[in-house]
């Protein structure tokens, strides 16, 4: 049996096939720096390990997913049409990748009946590796991280 991801464009799935495209990894409520003076067409981006204060630390998933861009006007919400647009998603961000002509990674939950142990252990989740907004105090640029992580 073909998967849903391989036969339907992002932009026939439905909202159940669209929501389930997200691994949970967090990556993306991690806070982004962008190099001001990059003259790139997209400007190349800097991940950092400080989160979304409304990122949960024990599921890396949104703690109030509907209401997500009422209470974080920065947050954006994907959609098939805006996907071009948010080049700053991570590379190993399913909506990106299938965007982009690419099948899913071998680590994806779709992959293994929604368990997010292959995705842990190949490093891209962020549980155990950030810190909320709320609770931190300093420099972004010294909390530049990379994915894949070490292991969980």
């Amino acid at each position: 049996m073909t998967a849903f991801w391989q036969t339907t464009a992002l932009k026939d799935m439905t909202h159940e096939q669209w929501e389930s495209l997200c691994d949970g990894c967090g990556q993306c409520c991690l806070l982004k720096l962008i190099d001001e003076d990059d003259s790139r067409d997209p400007p190349e981006i800097f991940t950092t390990n400080i989160a979304c204060h409304l990122l949960d630390k024990a599921t890396a998933r949104c703690g109030d997913y509907p209401h997500r861009s009422q209470r974080v006007p920065s947050c954006v919400t994907l959609t098939p049409e805006n996907l071009e647009d948010v080049y700053f998603m991570p590379e190993t961000c399913a909506y990106r990748m299938l965007a982009e002509g690419l099948e899913l990674p071998y680590w994806h939950p779709l992959r293994h009946n929604g368990s997010q142990q292959e995705m842990r252990e190949a490093g891209i989740s962020v549980i155990g590796h950030f810190t909320s907004e709320k609770d931190f105090h300093g420099d972004l640029e010294d909390r530049i991280v990379t994915f894949p992580l070490g292991n969980d």
